[in-house]
């Protein structure tokens, strides 16, 4: 029996970490535990995140990825989901844009996370001249995880978040390409930060509310879109998926902020990792 049949496979197109938690360091262990195969192509690989550490080393691992995808290709793999994560240079956005065209079938899926910044800003590994090409690869995507920042960046808009600003960003990205838009970290009032959500198969929109707590994690981004992707590799449909991950990376947040170390480390997956076992109940996602 092909392995196909049995097993779900996810390509994971991320950096590599050896310390924090973030990039394939979160990716690979969550969709373990939710029974499915990473596959992972790694982008660079660093001594750590770059959030909050300094002296990293990095490792370019750009000029290696074709060959690496050529023997995949040459091996026949397939796969139930494509998933692209941080990316440094605009020459990778070019190779992940060939991956996909090479393993897209009809029936998979491809997420994109468009890696650009947080907190109103660029990252510092990323350049201005990522964010047009960033622009063109989220047209090959299904569905795209943006965060509140990077949703700005794309659309390059000032506007002040609200419930119908939200929608039309969201309206507006999916007519960039993706089906379906996830923007994260979406400022509500004093004390809530939501994701919201557009399927425009179906017209419809979507908020999955969350209290706003005081610490901030890296590496978060990257747990909601694994945890949004093993949901809906495990047949849960959109609004669910979104309202599972979004309630487990708060939960992670909520436990963590209550021990004593570095938060540059990340959240404590570790620990966490077997409630993605366990059923989730009270989800609360509301149409908009």
């Amino acid at each position: 029996m092909k392995t196909d049949s049995i097993i779900t496979k996810v390509a994971a197109i991320h950096d590599l970490s050896g310390f924090g938690r973030a990039s394939l360091t979160t990716v690979i262990p969550v969709l373990s535990t939710m029974g499915i195969q990473t596959c992972p192509v790694p982008t660079a690989v660093l001594s750590t995140h770059s959030g909050g550490f300094e002296g990293y080393t990095f490792k370019d691992l750009t000029d290696e990825i074709p060959g690496y995808i050529n023997h995949w290709k040459k091996l026949g793999l397939s796969f139930n989901c494509i998933y692209s994560g941080f990316l440094g240079s605009a020459k990778q956005i070019a190779i992940v844009m060939d991956m996909i065209k090479s393993f897209r079938t009809e029936d998979n899926l491809v997420v994109i996370d468009p890696v650009l910044g947080d907190n109103e800003a660029l990252y510092s590994s990323i350049s201005k001249d990522m964010v047009p090409e960033m622009r063109k690869l989220i047209a090959f995507a299904d569905i795209i995880t943006p965060n509140f920042t990077e949703a700005k960046i794309l659309l390059d808009t000032k506007e002040l978040p609200s419930i119908a600003t939200g929608k039309k960003w969201l309206k507006e990205l999916s007519n960039m390409g993706p089906n379906t838009v996830i923007i994260t970290s979406f400022p509500g009032n004093d004390d809530s930060l939501n994701t919201i959500a557009y399927d425009k198969e179906n017209e419809e929109y979507w908020i999955v509310p969350t209290k706003l707590l005081p610490v901030n994690y890296p590496g978060t981004g990257d747990l909601f879109t694994s945890v949004l992707i093993g949901c809906m590799m495990n047949g849960e449909n959109l609004p669910i998926s979104t309202a599972i991950a979004s309630k487990f990376v708060y939960e992670c947040i909520e436990t963590s902020s209550k021990f004593d170390y570095p938060r540059r480390d990340g959240v404590l997956l570790e620990q966490m990792l077997p409630e993605l076992r366990k059923p989730f109940v009270d989800l609360v996602y509301n149409k908009i």
